[in-house]
């Protein structure tokens, strides 16, 4: 068998979001090594080092194995069993004997499973041995996140749901008209412009037939994106928006933009179209604007801003905790949503994978001339904010509850301006 000597340095890369498992296996293949197969698979990858230990300092003692072929030959035996695992991950290159300090380990890669195929589970037992992956080590998913899943799974996403016992009355007939005005200005030739405002929104995916009493319902995208907080949070009790400005040195805040605050209609398209002319407005760049959004002529940095706040609101668990959080200081950007991603974070910031969680809010963010469904959107974001203004830029993913942050670091700090300071959701639109 030919071995390799093993580079720990790429392995290190791992230790974030202790996605990095070592395990001692002088005696086979331990029993533990399947509760991390489940839960490396159900959150972000990892990899197991099968011959080697992670002591509390984070150094590797490695042991080495006396056999590594029989490892090998038994966890690909173990991981093609259905009774023992849902679903084999694991090709043949994902599975290696190494060189560690002289000795023989186990290099077993686990990839992120895509949405089909999660859960993954063990002992054909989902509600009892399904497994995701936390700074503490593999958690036994609770039934919220087992749903979620197979909600995923299924191919239906959760923001393609109709809402039978809402009616058309429920959008907000301001935010629609801004909507309508954004879409005119990057479509005017379109046919759907010369639509009533119902058939506009049922051609955008906002309002769908119910099968069952064969009336136009919303979409629960269509609520996020064009309803009034009131009946979002009966329908998503966990919904939550907030932005706030953090640049007075002497104010706990200087701007904050709730959902809940009921001075606007609290709806995603709303928050999108308040918070992008503030998110960038200490960059250097012209500030003309086209509207509430885009600029007459802005720099990369606006632009990337804007795709990483879309990419959140498009990505995010509507149906978690916590809400989706933006800070703006001196310092850098902050932006926080509920829900992990859908694919791995080195695919998604590679880009050419397009996975959001919210198609629909996605598509109507593209129909109106925003991001990019190619899936090179969030990829070429952070390289902007990483070239042209030499930002620090970083995701970090956590589980309990589930959620994914972007902080976005500058290099220098921005100056405090005053006319930030005590402005308290002054500019609110839509109000009622």
């Amino acid at each position: 068998m030919k071995q390799r000597t093993f580079d720990i340095s790429k392995a290190v890369y791992f230790t974030k979001g202790n996605r990095l498992e070592a395990v001692t296996a002088q005696g086979g293949v331990p029993e533990s090594v399947w509760k991390t197969y489940s839960s490396f698979a159900n959150t972000e990858g990892g990899i197991i080092l099968l011959g080697a230990e992670d002591t509390e300092d984070h150094r590797f003692v490695v042991e080495g194995v006396n056999d590594p072929r029989r490892l090998i030959s038994e966890i690909r035996d173990h991981v093609s069993e259905r009774q023992q695992v849902s679903v084999n991950l694991l090709t043949e290159r994902m599975v290696h004997a190494e060189k560690l300090d002289g000795k023989s380990i186990v290099v077993v890669e686990v990839p992120k499973a895509e949405p089909a195929l999660r859960p993954v589970y063990l002992n054909q037992n989902p509600e009892e041995c399904t497994y995701r992956r936390s700074i503490d080590g593999d958690l036994r998913c609770g039934r919220k996140q087992l749903a979620a899943m197979y909600c995923e799974a299924s191919g239906l996403t959760a923001d393609q749901q109709i809402l039978s016992n809402l009616g058309m009355s429920v959008f907000c007939k301001s935010t629609v008209k801004a909507y309508r005005d954004r879409f005119h200005a990057f479509r005017g030739s379109h046919i759907w412009n010369d639509c009533d405002d119902e058939r506009f929104l049922r051609n955008i995916g906002a309002a769908v037939l119910s099968p069952e009493d064969r009336k136009y319902h919303p979409t629960l995208a269509g609520l996020i994106m064009f309803g009034r907080d009131p009946e979002i949070v009966k329908i998503l009790p966990q919904y939550s928006l907030e932005y706030r400005e953090e640049f007075a040195p002497q104010a706990r805040r200087t701007y904050r933009l709730a959902s809940s605050s009921g001075h606007w209609s609290g709806n995603v398209f709303d928050f999108f179209r308040q918070v992008c002319p503030r998110l960038g407005q200490d960059l250097s760049a012209p500030f003309a604007f086209k509207d509430r959004v885009a600029r007459a002529d802005e720099s990369h940095s606006h632009r990337a801003l804007r795709e990483l706040l879309l990419n959140a609101l498009a990505h995010g668990d509507y149906r978690g905790e916590q809400g989706s959080v933006i800070i703006n200081s001196p310092n850098g950007i902050t932006i926080a949503n509920p829900g992990d991603l859908r694919v791995d974070l080195k695919t998604a910031l590679k880009g050419g994978v397009s996975d959001p969680r919210n198609p629909l809010i996605m598509r109507m963010f593209t129909l109106a001339g925003f991001g990019d469904r190619a899936g090179y959107g969030m990829s070429d974001a952070v390289a902007t904010m990483r070239e042209e203004v030499n930002a620090d830029v970083s995701y970090g993913v956590d589980l309990n509850p589930a959620r994914t942050t972007l902080k976005i670091h500058f290099s220098h700090v921005l100056p405090f301006h005053p006319e930030h300071s005590g402005a308290v959701e002054k500019s609110a639109v839509n109000r009622r």
